[in-house]
């Protein structure tokens, strides 16, 4: 009986004019499931024998992937197994917030090699870039001491913020960064690193950290519920990051909780771990607030419970909407709080509220916890250039057909 495993891959494509794709298809292949022979990787890509051994040669003279030592099962002939080379490229990742900014440097699969963060200036963005800038220069010193290629294969910086982005009528609510909102920063940054650089909200970035090295990895549908200093849902669609028209998609923290709004109350100003931090009248530019929360969850304390199980509510309600609009495989909760936190809030929220997505042949619980890290946003942010670079965009392929026919 043959021992063939089951391997995780998007389809390629044997239609001329879209090797492109068939790299991107490859290389997404080798890290989701690891090391992959020739005739594993045709069997999963749905790409011919040839196609296959085309693209392995240009990734490894490229040098993005390597074989490793040949393996030998049954009788037939031995295979070679390749895996991608994680010094094959890197990217750089940049948080902004409200208090402060945090910046790492990862490789190709994900792995975090270098970070550093810092406070920035209230409300004062011109002095805030110098500081991003200088973080930025520390990286990328870093990882030139990691490897000598890793300015030539630095793909770009990505940068995660709050949103929701270029909208008017929110005035001077601090929630928004509504000076940083009108700051020309990715100009600046660009123009600043010579790289190229792209932005996304801070719940598109846990989504993209869950899809590249968390719970989401692998899944072709998932939705990441982030819990940070504001709410957002990060969705993930066919496999891709799903994004919106302007960039907002996802913007859970900003629905209306009131019968038409009548007082403006958002899920965010209730949920959030900015409403927490009022609740407890905590500093959130305290350099010990994490540590703090971390001992006030461990400890059961009355206050932050009360907190809690408000927050639940709110948040169970948001899980039933996002699985009867999204239809997700699982909803990942993910957050910057510490972990004891969020498994509070996590616990809190069962039983979920009844949906379509009460399902008895379900594969993934209707909600798991994710990434709880407070590097996590970061961590999105530098993934996101990784898998511009070299993630299937079926988007693109569709252009490619378009322009064929």
């Amino acid at each position: 009986m043959n021992d063939i495993r089951p391997i995780r891959a998007t389809s390629g494509t044997n239609q001329e004019g879209t090797s492109a794709h068939n790299r991107r298809v490859m290389i997404d292949a080798l890290r989701l499931n690891g090391a992959l022979s020739r005739a594993d990787l045709a069997r999963a890509t749905q790409l011919t024998k040839q196609a296959v051994s085309n693209i392995i040669e240009e990734l490894e003279r490229d040098g993005f992937v390597v074989s490793l030592e040949a393996v030998r099962k049954g009788r037939g002939q031995p295979s070679t197994p390749y895996k991608l080379v994680p010094e094959g490229a890197f990217a750089i990742g940049l948080q902004i917030d409200r208090h402060l900014t945090r910046a790492v440097g990862v490789d190709l699969v994900g792995t975090v090699l270098a970070r550093a963060e810092a406070n920035l200036p209230p409300d004062d963005p011109s002095g805030g870039v110098k500081v991003i800038l200088g973080l930025i220069d520390g990286i990328r010193a870093e990882l030139a001491l990691i490897s000598e290629q890793s300015e030539k294969r630095l793909v770009g910086l990505g940068v995660a913020m709050p949103g929701p982005f270029g909208l008017e009528g929110f005035g001077d609510n601090k929630w928004m960064m509504p000076a940083w909102q009108k700051f020309p920063l990715l100009d600046e940054l660009a123009s600043g690193t010579g790289l190229d650089v792209s932005l996304q909200n801070d719940a598109a970035a846990c989504a993209t950290a869950e899809r590249m090295v968390g719970a989401a990895h692998g899944l072709e549908h998932a939705v990441c519920l982030y819990v940070g200093y504001g709410i957002g849902a990060g969705l993930i669609l066919n496999g891709e990051l799903y994004r919106g028209g302007h960039g907002n998609a996802g913007e859970i923290g900003m629905a209306l909780l009131t019968p038409r709004g009548v007082d403006g109350t958002v899920l965010e100003h209730r949920a959030s771990l900015a409403s927490l931090y009022q609740h407890l009248e905590l500093d959130p530019s305290d350099p010990a607030l994490y540590a703090h929360v971390s001992a006030l969850a461990l400890a059961e304390d009355a206050a932050l419970h009360g907190w809690v199980n408000a927050a639940a509510q709110d948040l169970r309600w948001s899980v039933q909407l996002i699985e009867t609009v999204f239809d997700p495989q699982t909803v990942i909760l993910t957050s910057g709080a510490p972990e004891a936190l969020a498994r509070l809030i996590l616990q809190a929220m069962h039983p979920l509220l009844p949906s379509i997505a009460a399902r008895p042949d379900r594969a993934f619980p209707r909600l798991q916890l994710g990434i709880t890290d407070p590097w996590s946003i970061a961590l999105g942010a530098a993934t996101e250039p990784i898998s511009r670079a070299f993630d299937p965009r079926f988007s693109a392929i569709l252009k490619t057909r378009s322009n064929a026919s």
